[in-house]
């Protein structure tokens, strides 16, 4: 499954949007009657999910690496 394959350019939004367009899709899955739209709509709540996971792992790794610069400039005025 691509990312790219959503309709919205969900790259540029923050994990706060991105969580907010989650739960729309997962409160239009759970109103929905046709089980044929519900797989589409499902899928792309995957590729969203993908989408998240990426950023929060980025976002992860730039708070780690902050971090790290943080505390060896503690270290080296010691």
């Amino acid at each position: 499954m691509k990312d790219k394959n959503l309709p919205n350019d969900y790259n540029s939004l923050s994990l706060e949007e991105l969580t907010t367009e989650a739960n729309k899709m997962i409160e239009e899955l759970e109103n929905q009657k046709d089980l044929g739209n519900s797989l589409d709509k499902y899928q792309d709540l995957i590729k969203l999910n993908n989408i998240i996971e990426k950023k929060f792992q980025k976002n992860t790794k730039e708070i780690s690496e902050k971090t790290k610069e943080k505390i060896s400039k503690i270290n080296q005025k010691k």
